[in-house]
C-alpha cells in the first residue's frame, strides 16, 4: 500500500485513511518518505497533506506527532505546532523545552514553532540564541516565537546587526527582522540593502515582510522598485522562481503599465521584460519547474512583451545620471553610446567603469573615451580593467 500516493490523491476516503494510519500508528518512515518528497510536490499539494494529517489528529493520538520531530519540514510544522498547542498540557510544554534545550536542530525548529503558539519565558534566551542560527528554519521559527512574547531587547541588537562589515551578519540580522516582522525597520533595511553586496537576498527578505504591492503605494515606493530590480537581477539563479507569486510579480508589473508613466517605472518593465525573455529562452530556468510556475513565467513574459516598447532610451535618460539610484539599472538597458558617455568624468569610479563596459558593449568605444575616463580614475584595478579593454 502506497500511503504517500493515497494521502496526496484526491480520493477522499483513501487519503483520510492514509493520514489516520500514519498518525495513529506514528508511521515514522512514512512520514519521513513524505518529507524526502518536499522538494516534488507543489504547494497545494503539501497545503492538503497537512490539513488532512492535522485532521487526523485528536487528543488520543496526538502525542504520537512527537516521534515525527527528527524529521522536519516547513510544509508540516505548523499544523503540528497546532496540535500540540490545541491538545498538549504542561507535560508537552515540558517536553518541548527539552527537545529546545537539549534536541537536534530539526527538533529544535518544531519545537521553536511550537512556542510561537505557546508562550513559555523560559525559553526567551534560547530563542535568541537560535534565532541566527545557520539552519535557516530554526533562525526562522525563533524570531517568530519572540515576536509572539512582544520580546524586544532582541530588536536593538539587530539593528547593531545591520551596521557590521560582515555582509552575513548583515544579512542574518535583516532575516531576523523579517521573521520578527519588525516593519518599522524597513526604512534602515531599504538604506542597507543599497549599500550591500547581497542586495538580492535583502530584497527578497522586504518581500517576505511585506507585500511589495502594497509598499508602492506608500513612501517606500522607489526603494520598492530599487528592491524588485535586485530581485530581478537574481531570479531563477539565486533566487527561487516560484518567489514570483509571493511578490505578486504579475499584478505589480501589470499595476506598473497601467500607471502614469516615468523613468523609474520603464527601467523596471524593460529590466522585467529582457528577464522573463531570458527564463523562457533556456530551458535550464524552467526544467525542474512545476507547471504553475512555468504558465506564470510565459503569463508574465507575455504581459510584458504585450506592452513594454524597446524604444525608451529618451525616456529613462533623466534616470543616467550619477545622483540617480537606479543608474546602474538604467546603464543595462541604453542602446545609446552618449548617455553612457555623460558619465565619464563621475565621482563614482565603479560607475565610471560600468560607462565604459556598455560602450564597449555597444561597440562604439574609442581611445577618447577611455583617455577620458582613465583621467577621473584612481583605483588601480580600475585602470587595468579599461586600459586592457
Amino acid at each position: 500500500m502506497d500511503l504517500i500516493k493515497q494521502l496526496t490523491g484526491k480520493n477522499k476516503q483513501d487519503y483520510e485513511q492514509a493520514a489516520a494510519h500514519i498518525i495513529d500508528n506514528a508511521d515514522v518512515k512514512t512520514f519521513e518518505d513524505l518529507v524526502s518528497k518536499e522538494d516534488f510536490l507543489f504547494d497545494f499539494i503539501k497545503q492538503n497533506v497537512a490539513k488532512r494529517l492535522q485532521q487526523a489528529c485528536n487528543e488520543n493520538n496526538y502525542k504520537n506527532l512527537l516521534k515525527f520531530f527528527n524529521f522536519y519540514s516547513p510544509s508540516y510544522d505548523t499544523f503540528i505546532a497546532e496540535t500540540l498547542a490545541k491538545y498538549g498540557d504542561n507535560e508537552i510544554k515540558n517536553k518541548m523545552e527539552d527537545f529546545f534545550n537539549n534536541g537536534n536542530e530539526n527538533q529544535k525548529s518544531y519545537a521553536a514553532k511550537y512556542f510561537s503558539l505557546v508562550k513559555d519565558e523560559n525559553v526567551i534566551d534560547k530563542l535568541k540564541e537560535y534565532s541566527y542560527s545557520e539552519n535557516d528554519s530554526l533562525a526562522y521559527n525563533c524570531a517568530a516565537a519572540l515576536s509572539s512574547l512582544n520580546e524586544r531587547t532582541c530588536i536593538d541588537f539587530a539593528y547593531e546587526k545591520l551596521n557590521s562589515d560582515d555582509d552575513f551578519e548583515v544579512l542574518s540580522a535583516v532575516k531576523f527582522l523579517s521573521a520578527y516582522g519588525e516593519k518599522d525597520a524597513l526604512s534602515k533595511i531599504f538604506e542597507t540593502m543599497k549599500k550591500s553586496s547581497v542586495s538580492e537576498y535583502i530584497a527578497s527578505e522586504i518581500g517576505y515582510m511585506e507585500s511589495f504591492l502594497e509598499l508602492l503605494n506608500t513612501e517606500h515606493h522607489d526603494n520598492t522598485l530599487l528592491a524588485i530590480n535586485n530581485i530581478l537581477q537574481g531570479l531563477g539563479e539565486i533566487i527561487p522562481l516560484n518567489n514570483i507569486f509571493t511578490f505578486q510579480f504579475y499584478e505589480i508589473f501589470e499595476n506598473l503599465i497601467f500607471s502614469e508613466p516615468n523613468a523609474k517605472n520603464a527601467i523596471i518593465l524593460l529590466t522585467a521584460k529582457n528577464k522573463f525573455n531570458q527564463l523562457t529562452e533556456n530551458d535550464e530556468y524552467l526544467f525542474d519547474e512545476d507547471k504553475n510556475t512555468k504558465d506564470e513565467v510565459n503569463a508574465i513574459k507575455d504581459l510584458l512583451n504585450n506592452n513594454i516598447d524597446d524604444n525608451l532610451d529618451n525616456f529613462i535618460q533623466p534616470e543616467i545620471n550619477e545622483s540617480s539610484e537606479f543608474v546602474f539599472a538604467g546603464l543595462e538597458l541604453i542602446k545609446n553610446a552618449s548617455l553612457a558617455r555623460n558619465l565619464l568624468t563621475a565621482k563614482n569610479q565603479t560607475l565610471i567603469l560600468k560607462s565604459i563596459d556598455v560602450i564597449n558593449s555597444l561597440n562604439d568605444l574609442s581611445q577618447k573615451d577611455k583617455n577620458k575616463a582613465l583621467e577621473h580614475i584612481t583605483d588601480e584595478n580600475i585602470k587595468l580593467i579599461i586600459q586592457a579593454l
